[in-house]
Parts: C-alpha cells; sequence; structure tokens
C-alpha cells in the first residue's frame, strides 16, 4: 500500500487522532492509531475503547486501499520533527517506511486485524447545533468539571435536549456553569430516559477536532454512549455513570444587586488580585460600594494587595470572598468585550455571572473569617 500526502495536513490529522490514543494501556494494540484506506478516502482512528475518534484525512494520494496500525508516539516524532513538504509512506504487512525529501524512516508495525472495532456514525435520528456555537458552549464549561472527583458525575458534562434547545451543565460542586443554544432535529432523535453525561475528555476532543469550516455537529444519544459528528471527524464516547446534581436548584433565581461589568478591564483585576494569593490564603475580597470595585488579597508569606477598578455602582455596599482562579477561568473563555452581568445577593450567597440569556456561572464564596 502506497500514499503520498501533504506532510503538514497529514501531521495535523494524526495529531488529533492520536489524542484519543491512551498514554498508558495493558492493551499494547490501542498504542497504534488505525488508518483505513478506502475508495472513499482515508481514516485515522484512535481509541481507549471508553472514547475513540474518527478522522477522514485530506491531501492524501494513493490507488491503494487496506488498513494499517501507525505506532503513534515514532510516527508523531517523525511527523513533528520533519520540515518536507511531502511525504511518502509505503505500507505492508509488517513495515512502514516513510520518505520524504530529506529523510527516511522504516517502522515496524503490527497487524491491523488486531485493533478493536470502533462504532461508525450510522445513525439517522439525531440533533444538529450550529458548529461554531456548540464549540464555544463547550469552552465555557469544560472548565468547571471535576475530572479528580470520585463523584464520577461531576467529572463529565450534562447534555439535555428539550423543545428546540441543547444544554451544557458543568460543576464540581463549588462553581456551576451552563450554556444553551438553539439546536434541530434531523428525524425523531429522543434522548434516553436517564441523565446523558459525556466524560470531559471527549467533549474537549470534540472542541479541539472541529473544522473551522464545519456547519454544524450532529449528535446522536443512546442508552450508555453518544455520537458526535462534525466535518471530517467522528467522536463516541460512553457515558458517566453516576447522577449529575440537580444544577438548577443551586441557581438563585433573584439577587439583591445587578452590577453590569465589563471583562477586558474586569479580568485584568482579577489576574492582579491572584499575584498576592497562596494555596493557605488563595480568597480575594470583592468589595462593591461608591462606584468602586475593590479587591483585597493578603498572604502572610507573600504580602498584601489592593486593585480599585471603577464601575457602575449605586447600592449599598456588598462585600464578598471568591477564590480568584474560579472567577479567572470563567472570564478568560470570554471576548474583552463581552458585557457581565454579576447578580450578587450578600456575602453568604452564590453569586451568579450572566452573559445575555445562553450563559450562566455560579461561585459559592469563600469563608470571610479564613
Amino acid at each position: 500500500m502506497q500514499l503520498s500526502c501533504n506532510r503538514a495536513m497529514f501531521s495535523s490529522a494524526f495529531s488529533i487522532a492520536a489524542s484519543a490514543v491512551p498514554s498508558r494501556t495493558p492493551k499494547d494494540i490501542l498504542r497504534n492509531v488505525f488508518m483505513s484506506v478506502t475508495s472513499a478516502g482515508v481514516e485515522l482512528v484512535g481509541t481507549d475503547q471508553e472514547m475513540a475518534i474518527r478522522y477522514a484525512v485530506s491531501g492524501i494520494t494513493t490507488s491503494s486501499t487496506g488498513d494499517a496500525l501507525l505506532p503513534t508516539q515514532r510516527m508523531s516524532s517523525i511527523l513533528r520533527e520533519l520540515q518536507d513538504e511531502q511525504l511518502e509512506l509505503t505500507i505492508d504487512e509488517q513495515n512502514i517506511t516513510l520518505k520524504a525529501a530529506s529523510a527516511k524512516f522504516r517502522l515496524t508495525s503490527e497487524d491491523p486485524r488486531e485493533y478493536p472495532p470502533v462504532p461508525q456514525f450510522s445513525d439517522e435520528n439525531y440533533f444538529r447545533i450550529p458548529a461554531p456555537v456548540f464549540r464555544q458552549m463547550i469552552r465555557r464549561t469544560t472548565f468547571a468539571t471535576d475530572t479528580e472527583s470520585t463523584r464520577y458525575a461531576l467529572g463529565g458534562l450534562l447534555l439535555e435536549f428539550n423543545e428546540g434547545i441543547v444544554t451544557l451543565a458543568a460543576t464540581d460542586s463549588r462553581r456551576l456553569a451552563v450554556a444553551t443554544a438553539a439546536c434541530e432535529k434531523h428525524g425523531t432523535p429522543e434522548s434516553p430516559s436517564k441523565a446523558t453525561v459525556v466524560p470531559t475528555k471527549a467533549m474537549s476532543l470534540l472542541e479541539r477536532s472541529i473544522d473551522p469550516q464545519a456547519e454544524f455537529v450532529d449528535i446522536a444519544v443512546h442508552e450508555n454512549d453518544v455520537m458526535m459528528r462534525s466535518g471530517s471527524c467522528v467522536v463516541y464516547s460512553r457515558l458517566v455513570e453516576g447522577r449529575f446534581p440537580r444544577y438548577r436548584d443551586v441557581i438563585p433565581r433573584s439577587g439583591n444587586v445587578n452590577v453590569p461589568l465589563p471583562v477586558g478591564p474586569f479580568f485584568a483585576a482579577v489576574r492582579q488580585s491572584q499575584i498576592i494569593t497562596d494555596e493557605e490564603s488563595r480568597g480575594v475580597d470583592f468589595q462593591f460600594g461608591g462606584s468602586m470595585l475593590t479587591l483585597s488579597s493578603q498572604a502572610s508569606a507573600i504580602g498584601e494587595s489592593k486593585i480599585e477598578l471603577p464601575i457602575e455602582y449605586d447600592h449599598d455596599e456588598v462585600k464578598i470572598t471568591f477564590d480568584p482562579k474560579y472567577v479567572a477561568d470563567f472570564l478568560k473563555v470570554l471576548g474583552p468585550e463581552t458585557l457581565v452581568d454579576l447578580q450578587l445577593t450578600d456575602s453568604d450567597t452564590a453569586a451568579v455571572f450572566r452573559v445575555e440569556d445562553s450563559y450562566t456561572y455560579v461561585i459559592m464564596p469563600l469563608a470571610q473569617d479564613r
């Protein structure tokens, strides 16, 4: 089997497929990327058997068909270090030969027939969301999951479809991120009776793999797994077991004060406030009053800081303490020109950040007598 390809394009596609390959596994066969060459084109597949990605590669010329296993670590190193524009691959039963203008490599290869099967996207009934919108939703929620939690459902994102609206929700029990958008149906898809919680890793893989030119993300939800397709890629994942919290119950319905905050200057002030914090004293006091937001932090082994930011505020003073990392995580996924509406009740009640009607972020305050 012989192929000729653009090295940069093949390297980019290989990197995406390789991101689903486990770094540690007792099954050595999974350390490879599976390559399938058919009359329909070339596809690269990576899997850890809990999650998988299929990625269609463009820019390849071949008159051959067949399958091969590409050793992930060595192939990644070769593709990263080569500078040549074109690359030729010659594959037989035991060897892979890579030839460029300035270099030639020969690698041993395992039997592709030993590679486990990976599901195809064959559903005729699925939900459809604009790709740029869903990519933004993923970026705005994945950071709030807790991949280290023993409560497994917190290590994923809740995916809901209801009356033309798709919702992604993520929480680590100390904060909550919820993003919504309009969606369409293709055919007659139905969500399963139990909650659909998709692993954070699978959602992050999809977010990185969505082609900038892709129009839609198609999602087919099954009882125990989910298939997600966008442009050149298909991501498969088993669902997370466990009960996801009743997240709507923790969002305060209303507050005493609403404060408009432009992301650019607010984010700069929060980043400055983080400098004088440590593990023992990580809280920053956010004091609202007199048309000013004052951020104060203090750490015995470091020093103290005071940052002032003029804001629109003519209410009674409110002082609330946050972990600045949680505020910064939220602000970094927004454009600097974005206007955030902050809903405050008092120093002990969760604060709610809103961006229009499509994005809600809730943070629990820290105790002020820390």
